[in-house]
């Protein structure tokens, strides 16, 4: 029975960091999908000073 507990926290342990990679990568894709956002708006402003 040890061995199949060990393999249950390994199991729990990689299932953790598979969701912690997948969080990690959602907010680089929001991060980045704000700031394609925000460019075009800037360089709108600017030519609207002009």
């Amino acid at each position: 029975m040890a061995k199949s507990r060990e393999s249950f926290k390994k199991r729990q342990k990689e299932i953790a960091r598979k969701e912690k990679k997948e969080q990690k990568r959602q907010r680089k894709l929001d991060k980045n999908t704000i700031k394609s956002e925000e460019n075009p708006n800037q360089s709108q402003n600017e030519g609207e000073n002009l």
